[in-house]
Protein backbone atom coordinates (compact mmCIF):
# COMPACT_ATOMS: atom_id res chain seq x y z
CA UNK A 1 0.00 0.00 0.00
CA UNK A 2 1.06 3.60 0.31
CA UNK A 3 1.79 3.67 4.04
CA UNK A 4 5.36 2.50 3.61
CA UNK A 5 4.80 -0.66 5.61
CA UNK A 6 2.87 -3.88 5.40
CA UNK A 7 2.25 -3.84 9.14
CA UNK A 8 -1.14 -2.47 10.21
CA UNK A 9 -0.97 0.61 12.38
CA UNK A 10 2.51 1.69 11.24
CA UNK A 11 2.89 5.08 9.64
CA UNK A 12 5.46 6.22 7.09
CA UNK A 13 7.36 9.41 7.82
CA UNK A 14 8.70 11.76 5.16
CA UNK A 15 12.43 12.30 5.19
CA UNK A 16 13.42 15.87 6.01
CA UNK A 17 16.73 16.89 4.53
CA UNK A 18 17.27 19.83 6.90
CA UNK A 19 16.78 17.99 10.15
CA UNK A 20 14.25 20.59 11.28
CA UNK A 21 10.55 20.06 11.65
CA UNK A 22 9.80 21.58 8.23
CA UNK A 23 11.80 21.42 5.04
CA UNK A 24 13.72 24.61 4.39
CA UNK A 25 11.97 26.74 6.98
CA UNK A 26 14.20 26.27 10.01
CA UNK A 27 11.17 26.08 12.30
CA UNK A 28 9.51 23.08 13.83
CA UNK A 29 5.84 22.29 14.08
CA UNK A 30 5.96 23.22 17.76
CA UNK A 31 7.39 26.66 16.86
CA UNK A 32 4.57 27.45 14.44
CA UNK A 33 1.77 25.88 16.45
CA UNK A 34 0.88 23.58 13.55
CA UNK A 35 0.32 19.98 14.46
CA UNK A 36 2.40 17.77 12.15
CA UNK A 37 0.89 14.31 11.93
CA UNK A 38 2.61 11.27 10.57
CA UNK A 39 2.05 10.36 6.96
CA UNK A 40 -0.14 7.44 5.99
CA UNK A 41 -3.63 6.10 6.17
CA UNK A 42 -6.06 7.48 8.71
CA UNK A 43 -8.49 4.61 8.22
CA UNK A 44 -9.82 2.93 11.35
CA UNK A 45 -7.68 0.09 12.68
CA UNK A 46 -10.26 -2.61 11.86
CA UNK A 47 -10.18 -1.44 8.22
CA UNK A 48 -6.37 -1.40 8.05
CA UNK A 49 -6.22 -4.88 9.57
CA UNK A 50 -8.03 -6.43 6.59
CA UNK A 51 -6.27 -5.97 3.26
CA UNK A 52 -9.33 -6.18 0.97
CA UNK A 53 -11.36 -3.90 3.22
CA UNK A 54 -8.50 -1.39 3.31
CA UNK A 55 -8.18 -1.50 -0.49
CA UNK A 56 -11.94 -0.98 -0.83
CA UNK A 57 -11.68 1.91 1.66
CA UNK A 58 -8.92 3.51 -0.41
CA UNK A 59 -10.90 3.13 -3.64
CA UNK A 60 -13.93 4.74 -1.96
CA UNK A 61 -11.84 7.64 -0.62
CA UNK A 62 -10.24 8.12 -4.04
CA UNK A 63 -13.59 8.15 -5.85
CA UNK A 64 -15.16 10.61 -3.39
CA UNK A 65 -12.07 12.85 -3.49
CA UNK A 66 -12.04 12.70 -7.29
CA UNK A 67 -15.70 13.72 -7.45
CA UNK A 68 -15.02 16.71 -5.17
CA UNK A 69 -11.91 17.76 -7.14
CA UNK A 70 -13.74 17.49 -10.48
CA UNK A 71 -16.59 19.56 -9.03
CA UNK A 72 -14.04 22.18 -7.99
CA UNK A 73 -12.47 22.20 -11.45
CA UNK A 74 -15.91 22.71 -12.98
CA UNK A 75 -16.47 25.61 -10.56
CA UNK A 76 -13.29 27.40 -11.64
CA UNK A 77 -14.84 29.14 -14.68
CA UNK A 78 -18.33 29.14 -13.14
CA UNK A 79 -19.55 30.98 -10.06
CA UNK A 80 -18.52 29.16 -6.95
CA UNK A 81 -15.57 28.54 -4.67
CA UNK A 82 -13.59 26.38 -7.11
CA UNK A 83 -10.19 26.44 -5.39
CA UNK A 84 -11.72 25.86 -1.97
CA UNK A 85 -13.57 22.79 -3.26
CA UNK A 86 -10.43 21.49 -5.00
CA UNK A 87 -8.44 21.77 -1.78
CA UNK A 88 -11.34 20.11 0.04
CA UNK A 89 -11.02 17.16 -2.35
CA UNK A 90 -7.28 17.10 -1.74
CA UNK A 91 -7.99 17.02 2.01
CA UNK A 92 -10.28 14.03 1.46
CA UNK A 93 -7.49 12.28 -0.46
CA UNK A 94 -5.00 13.25 2.26
CA UNK A 95 -6.91 11.16 4.79
CA UNK A 96 -5.66 8.10 2.94
CA UNK A 97 -2.83 8.89 0.49
CA UNK A 98 0.69 10.07 1.35
CA UNK A 99 1.14 11.99 -1.91
CA UNK A 100 -1.94 14.11 -1.13
CA UNK A 101 -0.69 14.73 2.41
CA UNK A 102 2.63 15.97 1.01
CA UNK A 103 0.88 18.21 -1.53
CA UNK A 104 -1.31 19.72 1.19
CA UNK A 105 1.67 20.33 3.48
CA UNK A 106 3.54 22.05 0.63
CA UNK A 107 0.45 24.15 -0.21
CA UNK A 108 -0.06 25.17 3.42
CA UNK A 109 3.59 26.19 3.67
CA UNK A 110 3.42 28.26 0.47
CA UNK A 111 0.17 29.97 1.52
CA UNK A 112 1.66 30.82 4.93
CA UNK A 113 4.79 32.24 3.30
CA UNK A 114 2.71 34.31 0.87
CA UNK A 115 0.58 35.67 3.70
CA UNK A 116 3.68 36.65 5.66
CA UNK A 117 5.15 38.39 2.58
CA UNK A 118 1.87 40.21 1.96
CA UNK A 119 1.88 41.55 5.52
CA UNK A 120 5.40 42.95 5.11
CA UNK A 121 5.11 46.78 5.34
CA UNK A 122 7.29 47.36 2.26
CA UNK A 123 5.18 44.98 0.16
CA UNK A 124 1.93 46.48 1.45
CA UNK A 125 3.14 50.00 0.66
CA UNK A 126 4.15 48.92 -2.85
CA UNK A 127 0.80 47.20 -3.42
CA UNK A 128 -1.12 50.28 -2.25
CA UNK A 129 0.94 52.52 -4.55
CA UNK A 130 0.43 50.22 -7.54
CA UNK A 131 -3.32 49.93 -6.86
CA UNK A 132 -3.65 53.70 -6.55
CA UNK A 133 -1.69 54.26 -9.77
CA UNK A 134 -3.88 51.71 -11.57
CA UNK A 135 -7.08 53.37 -10.35
CA UNK A 136 -5.80 56.81 -11.43
CA UNK A 137 -5.00 55.47 -14.91
CA UNK A 138 -8.44 53.84 -15.22
CA UNK A 139 -10.14 57.05 -14.05
CA UNK A 140 -8.14 59.08 -16.60
CA UNK A 141 -9.05 56.72 -19.45
CA UNK A 142 -12.74 56.84 -18.46
CA UNK A 143 -12.63 60.66 -18.24
CA UNK A 144 -11.10 60.91 -21.73
CA UNK A 145 -13.69 58.49 -23.09
CA UNK A 146 -16.61 60.41 -21.56
CA UNK A 147 -15.12 63.71 -22.79
CA UNK A 148 -14.68 62.43 -26.37
CA UNK A 149 -17.79 60.25 -26.74
CA UNK A 150 -20.09 61.59 -24.08
CA UNK A 151 -22.04 59.79 -21.41
CA UNK A 152 -25.08 58.07 -22.86
CA UNK A 153 -27.02 55.41 -21.03
CA UNK A 154 -27.26 52.17 -23.03
CA UNK A 155 -31.06 52.19 -23.08
CA UNK A 156 -31.13 55.72 -24.51
CA UNK A 157 -28.79 55.08 -27.43
CA UNK A 158 -30.39 56.23 -30.69
CA UNK A 159 -30.44 53.94 -33.69
CA UNK A 160 -27.86 55.12 -36.19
Amino acid sequence: MNTGSNEPGEVAMAADETGSGRAGSGTTAADTGIEERGLGSRAPEFVKARRMLHLSWQVGVFVIGLAVVVTGIIMLPLPGPGWVVIFGGMAIWATEFVWAQLVLRWTKRKVTEAAQRALDPKVRRRNIILTTAGLVIIAAVLAVYVWKVGFEMPWKIKNQ
